[in-house]
């Protein structure tokens, strides 16, 4: 029998280069998928609580995954390290004559950058925590594409992703889109901070994702502000003939309940 690798568990006491480590191990044992087959459908867009349930699901059964879902398996598995901000990082590059296309989970810890993720390359996934600036953090990912023979062409970067698991706002995949074929390298260098600016006064406003537990709210009460509103439901009655409209309200109330209930 194949072993089940075993989900990571840390002490309050460990520290967050060393939980990252763990992590790392634990996904780089659940090996990279060469069967052509995905096992696990990721649709970006899904709120963030049921990518988590799905990451969940990869802890179970255990399958060899892509990077894709090393990124979900590694939000899941650090949403509890709050002190650690976690980012998408998406490239795309060139290589004789093909386009290919790579995500890794960016990680600043204490103001030093790092990365998690999966990959076929080694210099391709992680990244220790030790880079003092985003751009540096790219820029080596972008030395690593080289020593593979591949040109960068775009990298994507992703805003601060929460770590309340239930959360039902969605990942924020592609918040710059930086073009290298139109960018000087110093602009290229200047926009990686700019984002790294952006994602620090996000933070530090305390203006992080805002709470789904409250949108969700809203969302679920407006039905029943619209069963509340006494001006329009009176005054229809007061035109129609008593009953006329009893069964059309009767038939609507059990499809809000149930939309309640599935919410």
């Amino acid at each position: 029998q194949i072993p089940i690798p075993s989900v990571p568990t840390f002490q309050p006491s460990t520290p967050i280069p060393e939980r990252l480590e763990a992590v790392q191990r634990y996904i780089r044992e659940l090996q990279y998928n060469h069967t052509g087959t995905q096992f696990f459908e990721i649709k970006k867009s899904r709120p963030l609580t049921g990518l988590m349930d799905l990451a969940k699901e990869m802890t179970k059964e255990a399958l060899p995954i892509k990077c894709l879902e090393a990124v979900i398996l590694g939000i899941y598995l650090t949403n509890n390290m709050t002190t650690l901000d976690r980012f998408p990082i998406s490239f795309k590059t060139h290589f004789s004559g093909n386009y290919f296309r790579h995500i890794v989970l960016g990680v600043n810890f204490g103001g030093r950058y790092g990365a998690l993720g999966i990959s076929r390359r080694e210099e391709l996934m992680y990244k220790a925590p030790v880079f003092r600036t985003l751009s540096e953090l790219i820029f080596d990912f972008e030395e690593a594409y080289r020593r593979c023979w591949h040109t960068l062409k775009k990298v994507k970067l992703g805003h601060s992703v929460s770590h309340d698991p239930h959360s039902v706002e969605q990942i924020e995949w592609k918040h710059s889109i930086l073009d290298l074929d139109k960018l000087t390298r110093e602009d290229f260098r200047k926009e990686l901070e700019r984002h790294a600016r952006d994602m620090r006064l996000k933070i530090g406003k305390g203006t992080g994702p805002p709470s789904p537990t409250k949108d969700r709210k809203k969302d679920v009460s407006s039905p029943q502000r619209g069963q509340a509103s006494p001006h329009r439901r009176n005054s229809r009655g007061d035109r129609r003939p008593s009953g006329e409209k009893k069964p059309a309200d009767s038939k609507a109330m059990p499809d809000l309940n149930g939309y309640q209930i599935r919410v």
